[in-house]
């Protein structure tokens, strides 16, 4: 009988150690390092975070587990309530609905107004032969009236802020008609690129604001309320009506603009914000500089 061999085949385990039972760990780890990377993040972010931001992170977090997964969206119904009872604090449906109609009757009120402008200055004789000085648009800001200079037909005294007769009939003539409307107005004066300076402390940018400023006494002289002007300031020869030509007469304008709610409201909010900021002793992101109000001395 033939003997058979039997081979037996003996298999050596890795030379890694026994206490590493293959790649497994590494996952784990990186997994372990991308969340606390991702800790880190979350706290550098609060940390940055201004009490406004952090409140509304926590307020997002507060909301109900169904309005997260409908995408934010609110429902109106009684059962859209917070965890403990109470109703949705994030509930925003009719807030949002108020403004789009406040906003859509504002601008219904300022497109009336723009017609009615527009008759005015087709119709009265005090104005149809100003009809090329005088231009309306209606911008993002508002109900936009520029009333510009030609070289036949001044506004101002050459080199001054001494409005002329013409001009002070148009003032005067606007003045009552802005008063039917509940919204306030900013008043701006440009000037031309030609470089205008009597002394180092008067130039094109103290003109533009005694212009914008003779403007509003003559408005408030046609019977327009003073808290009617929210804003009056000089912007020198830094908004060309006409970019091509910076010489051209028509940039010399002054820019009268009913503000729609929005603009109005943004304008009092960012004033109120520096005023708030200057008596908490800090620095406001923007200051506004005075322009003097002193008419220069005609040479």
């Amino acid at each position: 009988m033939s003997e058979e061999k039997k081979v037996i085949v003996k298999r050596k385990s890795g030379g890694h150690g026994g206490g590493h039972h293959g790649g497994g760990w590494k996952i784990a780890y990186a997994d372990f390092m991308t969340a606390m990377m991702a800790f880190f993040l979350v706290m550098w972010l609060l940390a940055i975070s201004s009490p406004k931001q952090r409140e509304g992170i926590a307020e997002h977090f507060r909301m109900p587990l169904k309005v997260a997964i409908n995408g934010g969206e609110k429902s109106s119904t009684a059962t859209n309530v917070v965890p403990g009872g109470g109703a949705d604090p994030t509930h925003t449906d009719g807030e949002v609905k108020l403004a789009e109609s406040e906003e859509e009757l504002d601008a219904n009120r300022l497109d009336a107004m723009k017609k009615k402008l527009d008759e005015l200055i087709e119709k009265s004789p005090a104005f149809q032969q100003f009809r090329s000085q005088i231009l309306i648009d209606i911008t993002t800001e508002g109900l936009r009236l520029q009333i510009v200079d030609s070289d036949k037909r001044p506004m101002f005294d050459l080199a001054s802020a001494r409005v002329v007769p013409h001009m002070r009939s148009i003032l005067r003539e606007l003045g009552p008609m802005l008063n039917e409307l509940p919204n306030k107005i900013t008043v701006s004066g440009h000037t031309d690129a030609i470089v205008y300076s009597n002394d180092r402390s008067y130039g094109n940018w103290e003109l533009s604001a005694d212009r914008a400023n003779a403007s509003r006494r003559e408005l408030l002289v046609g019977g327009m309320v003073d808290n009617k002007v929210l804003r009056v300031v000089g912007l020198a020869d830094s908004m060309h009506l006409d970019r091509a030509d910076p010489r051209n007469p028509i940039n010399r304008r002054i820019s009268i603009i009913v503000l729609n709610h929005r603009t109005q409201e943004r304008i009092e909010r960012e004033n109120s914000s520096d005023a708030t900021m200057v008596l908490q002793g800090k620095q406001p992101g923007s200051q506004l500089k005075q322009e003097p109000s002193a008419e220069p001395v005609a040479r």
